[in-house]
């Protein structure tokens, strides 16, 4: 059972919260820059993470699980945020160009389901990032945070879950090293940069960046059938210009290292 909405505002809101999303953050922006002119989509609970590319993006919009519920985003404005279904998205295929996929698959009752639907609506050329509670983290345990609730991953495990999805990791990063209690928070920035060389199995979240596989056809097993949601968000005429990024950042090695 997923995490109902007010909690997990009621996390962001607090200290602790506050610095999860500027650790979890600052990994977003340093993989996809401004992400200026293409088309964002947050699946899950994404809203603290997608404020700083709402204004240059083309499109930026938020799906939210059935099951956790839904919140008004931005603030002001036009509503961009829409209750779904995660293995039902009501979007076009191919339209969007980058992805983030953060407090979902955890409580998710089918992820690969929700990943393929991932695939489903992201443009070839896309990208997307997919964070996870980290298995060997402190931050699985922390019930009292969006984090310690669910099924927490490996890099491993979820690589693999990845591929099984029709997606090829290019890249993967961690965050969140410091311990989730208030206390501690202000030394948020020092455990980051001591975490990340010392004991770099041990951050609170595993983020992998992955990109569309268009090359192979896979056997997929027989599956119920689920009525799809027809499209409500179609896409704007106009030339798409996808990023071009680097495939290692800053933050972002290679999978082979």
């Amino acid at each position: 059972m997923r995490r109902d909405i007010l909690d997990l505002r009621a996390f962001y809101a607090s200290d602790l919260g506050r610095t999860a999303r500027a650790m979890i953050g600052r990994k977003l922006t340093e993989a996809w820059g401004e992400a200026r002119g293409l088309d964002v989509l947050g699946l899950g609970y994404p809203t603290p993470y997608l404020g700083p590319f709402r204004d240059k993006a083309r499109r930026a919009v938020v799906a939210m699980p059935a099951q956790q519920g839904v919140e008004i985003w931005p603030g002001s404005g036009g509503g961009l945020a829409s209750l779904v279904h995660e293995e039902a998205l009501p979007f076009q295929n191919a339209l969007f160009d980058r992805i983030l996929v953060i407090h979902a698959l955890e409580e998710s009752p089918d992820p690969l389901a929700l990943l393929r639907e991932v695939w489903r609506v992201m443009a070839p050329s896309g990208r997307v990032i997919v964070a996870v509670s980290a298995r060997d983290g402190l931050w699985a345990n922390a019930e009292h945070t969006p984090f310690g609730h669910g099924r927490p991953y490996s890099r491993r495990q979820l690589a693999q879950l990845i591929g099984e999805a029709e997606f090829e990791p290019v890249g993967y990063t961690r965050a969140l090293y410091v311990p989730p209690v208030s206390w501690l928070r202000g030394q948020a920035e020092t455990f980051e940069q001591a975490g990340s060389r010392l004991w770099p199995r041990f951050s609170g979240v595993v983020m992998i960046e992955a990109v569309k596989q268009t090359f192979a056809i896979k056997a997929r097993p027989a599956a119920a059938k689920v009525r799809r949601i027809r499209p409500v968000m179609a896409p704007v005429p106009a030339t798409r210009e996808p990023a071009r990024r680097n495939l290692e950042t800053a933050s972002f090695v290679s999978k082979g290292a």
